[in-house]
């Protein structure tokens, strides 16, 4: 069989024929595809040891020198010191380091001054230019800047994990610059994440259409619309495209049918704040938005005072709305409806803001669940990329390489999977445990 797949010139061919065979050519349903993303708990494990910040300075001068001891020994030998024989000769690996915090402190300021006097090295004057475009040389001056600043009085010292860039910025080994620290529902991990989309048409063999790989610090809204784009440029767009909560977001509701003319189904976040999560008070969705007078009016029939465009803290344009400290204090709902002295309420922009109200009414209804429900099985395809092709560990090292598998990846489920269709081999079910399939019986 699979000789008989692997030979064929156009398996789209193949399927056509008994998609004619089986239904007269005609589809059951709109085309609709799912994504959902490897990152937990199939999270992506880099390729290279997880490192502490002392351990990752430590690997990352030891890495340096190791470098320039293959293109430059003569250099290297005239500014080395005694000493870093014994300290960089071999691996940095918590276990052999200091426990006090004070000690490990005192190590890092070492290691420091050492990597500081190889990059003063690097940029002088009689130093030769291709030395500092070294790769090895751009990490360790990358790495020194996340992890060290000089005071005023001019002396080294190792930054707090406070004044550190934050985890989609740092560099965590000297060995892989894409791998990255994250952590999601409890887990931590060092490395990446994929992102799997595929057909979910009932009748059909549920193949892999795109596939992103993306540092694991890399939200899954900002992957939406490049999953879009890669089906586009392959005439693969669906009309329906299923996801999860991460990858939907007002902007991407109005761009998806704007500029791809498909349905992104998916339930959007709720209103977090404390008046809707508790239903006390008046929540944001129980005022009404006047957007040509630029005005609002609260449940208790008091018109805001100011209407302000700002920005919020994801670079996402709201409105900022205030209402009169002297109606709120007056007001006999103020205590559940605002903890300060007066209420203000902050939306999207028109357009986005009712595509949110519009979707999160649609999420309510029982077409919007019947037709969501479709979304579980991509957990299914995450199961057997992991399961079958150990999709969880990253074989090479940086996100071109490690996108490389996991496309091959993508390619072998295909294989697999369509010959099961063509051999009519019939899809597995859940699996429950025996205890859930004694009780459901019992009921």
């Amino acid at each position: 069989m699979m000789r008989r797949i692997v030979g064929m010139n156009n398996w789209r061919a193949v399927v056509h024929r008994k998609m004619q065979a089986r239904f007269g050519g005609g589809r059951l349903e709109k085309d609709a595809q799912r994504t959902s993303s490897a990152a937990y708990p199939t999270h992506v494990l880099a390729a290279v040891r997880a490192l502490n910040r002392l351990e990752c300075v430590g690997s990352t001068l030891r890495h340096a020198l190791n470098s320039l001891s293959v293109v430059a020994p003569d250099w290297l030998l005239t500014r080395s010191q005694p000493e870093w024989l014994d300290r960089y000769e071999k691996r940095f690996e918590d276990e052999r380091l200091p426990e006090a915090a004070a000690e490990r402190t005192a190590l890092a300021t070492e290691v420091g001054r050492d990597g500081s006097r190889i990059l003063s090295a690097v940029i002088a004057t009689d130093a030769p230019d291709w030395l500092r475009h070294i790769p090895a040389i751009e990490t360790l001056r990358r790495v020194w800047i996340q992890n060290y600043t000089w005071t005023e009085q001019e002396t080294l010292r190792w930054r707090t994990n406070e004044e550190t860039p934050p985890a989609g910025q740092y560099i965590s080994s000297p060995y892989d610059h894409d791998c990255r620290y994250s952590q999601k529902r409890g887990l931590t991990w060092i490395g990446y994440k994929v992102h799997l989309t595929e057909s979910c048409d009932p009748d059909l063999p549920h193949l892999i259409t795109n596939v992103e790989t993306t540092t694991a610090t890399t939200s899954d809204d900002a992957v939406t619309e490049r999953i879009h784009e890669a089906l586009k440029q392959r005439d693969l767009l669906p009309e329906i495209h299923l996801t999860d909560t991460g990858y939907i977001d007002a902007e991407l509701l109005i761009e998806s049918e704007r500029r791809y003319q498909l349905d992104l189904l998916g339930p959007v976040r709720g209103d977090y704040h404390r008046q809707a999560k508790e239903g006390k008070g008046f929540a944001a969705a129980d005022f009404v938005i006047d957007w040509e007078a630029q005005h609002v009016t609260c449940p208790a029939e008091k018109t805001s005072i100011s209407w302000t465009p700002a920005v919020d803290n994801r670079g996402s344009p709201v409105i900022k709305i205030k209402f009169s400290m002297k109606d709120c204090q007056a007001c006999t709902h103020r205590e559940a409806c605002t903890d300060g002295k007066r209420r203000s309420v902050t939306v999207r922009p028109q357009e986005q803001h009712e595509a949110l109200q519009a979707q999160r009414q649609r999420q309510q209804t029982p077409d919007f669940k019947r037709a969501y429900a479709k979304r579980a099985g991509v957990e299914g395809t995450m199961s057997q990329s992991v399961r079958r092709c150990d999709v969880r560990h990253a074989r090479y090292v940086g996100v071109p390489k490690t996108r490389l598998q996991h496309l091959a990846t993508a390619s072998a489920l295909n294989l697999l999977r369509l010959a099961d269709w063509l051999d009519e081999t019939p899809r597995a079910k859940t699996r429950r445990s025996a205890f859930a399939r004694l009780m459901r019986q019992a009921a």
